[in-house]
């Protein structure tokens, strides 16, 4: 049974409802439910509105599964393989030229690709699906079986799915299986400028 999550001022529920599952059924996923995920990621806003994102993804039938699934580390293979996708979010590194400017390393790339996985999971969520990133993962490897281009940058994979039985994590996984807390906002939000005494505030 999941823990109930309770904000400290009222916000959209549908934002409490998400949360980080392992646990999957190995079900097939719609290609159509797949692409309206990655649809809500494709309206996140960006620095110029350049879309530095690009989604890679895999379904558990395709052919293409195995391969994704292989640039997982072992702790990740052992839960994420009962997922019903895979997606790898990828940014671009490179701020293309548009006439006023030439082209520009981008410092905004993985805050932005980080705006389309929030839609992501949220989109994912909305539709009845669990949705977790992953920076657990073999970059070296990955570079090579995505075929990445030096430009662009692997920020996390994304496991899709649906909830399944969490007997089948191992015990560490299972005792984990919930929606986790979040510290108070008095302790994160502050007004005016990053206190002084940070950490006698932080403990309080």
């Amino acid at each position: 049974m999941h823990t109930v999550r309770t904000a400290d001022h009222p916000i959209e529920p549908l934002i409490l409802s998400r949360w980080s599952p392992r646990a999957y059924d190995a079900s097939q996923m719609p290609q159509s439910d797949l692409l309206t995920i990655l649809e809500g990621g494709r309206w996140a806003p960006s620095a110029f509105n350049i879309q530095p994102w690009r989604f890679l993804y895999a379904r558990r039938e395709d052919k293409h599964w195995l391969a994704f699934t292989s640039i997982l580390n072992p702790e990740n293979q052992e839960w994420a393989r009962q997922a019903s996708a895979l997606i790898f979010l990828i940014s671009d590194t490179v701020m293309p030229a548009d006439g006023n400017r030439l082209d520009a390393t981008s410092n905004y790339n993985s805050f932005d690709a980080g705006a389309a996985w929030m839609q992501v999971a949220l989109q994912a969520t909305a539709l009845g699906y669990g949705a977790h990133a992953m920076a657990g993962l073999n970059f070296d490897q990955a570079s090579k079986v995505l075929n990445l281009p030096d430009r662009f940058r692997l920020e996390v994979g994304i496991t899709i799915g649906r909830a399944g039985d969490a007997s089948g994590l191992s015990d560490d996984l299972r005792a984990r299986e919930v929606p986790s807390g979040r510290m108070p906002l008095k302790q994160i939000s502050y007004s005016g400028p990053f206190p002084v005494r940070f950490h006698d505030i932080a403990a309080e």
